[in-house]
């Protein structure tokens, strides 16, 4: 009995699919962060350029008297 707790504790310690997953997970993780940025980044930048357009079209609108 004590050698198949032996067998499979041993089997459990030397198998990798498990920490396999993990590092899949966490690579997945960093991408996913990365994306998150990037989208963040992209949103700063449209907004900006939308309240550009905004102040423009207005002061073009004050300044033709309408």
């Amino acid at each position: 009995m004590e050698s198949i707790v032996r067998k499979l504790i041993t089997s459990l310690l030397q198998d990798e699919a498990g920490a396999t997953a993990v590092e899949y997970g966490l690579i997945l993780a960093l991408v996913f962060l990365a994306m998150v940025a990037a989208v963040q980044g992209v949103g700063n930048e449209t907004v900006a350029m939308w309240d550009h357009v905004s102040s423009t079209s207005q002061q073009a609108i004050d300044q033709s008297g309408v």
